[in-house]
């Protein structure tokens, strides 16, 4: 998978990881979003039944957003290991609030919605995991 060039011109640097280290921990505070340039990460979340992989991601994949586009949303909701030797690029998150100021109000509200219906799907997702572990 290549990586949208449009993308690319967020690219504020690049940042490596060797194999299960933590890019992002979970109730950690950050604002940065993240792109995929080499490698696999898995998304995992802290449960009562302990740490559960909800989501695997590849090259050209982002993430890390949930917190940029949530107003007083400043935890991070999800921890990325690397899966593997990972590459990221780490976008320019003052660049990218400036765009989306710029856009219209049905756009941002569209947006908003998009975000919240990741948001609880990934909190669905977390709940069968518990419930798959349990079995």
């Amino acid at each position: 998978m290549t990586i949208d060039h449009n993308i690319l011109g967020y690219l504020a640097k690049e940042e490596s990881f060797s194999d299960k280290a933590f890019i992002v921990k979970e109730g950690s505070g950050g604002h940065w979003v993240y792109v995929i340039i080499e490698g696999k990460v898995k998304v995992k979340k802290n449960t009562p039944k302990g740490l559960v992989t909800i989501d695997a991601l590849k090259e050209g994949d982002i993430f890390g957003e949930m917190v940029l586009w949530q107003s007083g949303q400043e935890a991070r909701t999800a921890s990325v290991i690397a899966d593997g030797p990972v590459k990221v690029g780490v976008l320019d998150s003052e660049q990218l609030l400036r765009d989306y100021e710029t856009i219209s109000p049905r756009l941002k509200s569209l947006l908003r919605s998009l975000i919240m219906r990741l948001d609880n799907t990934t909190k669905k997702a977390v709940v069968m995991a518990v419930q798959a572990r349990e079995k």
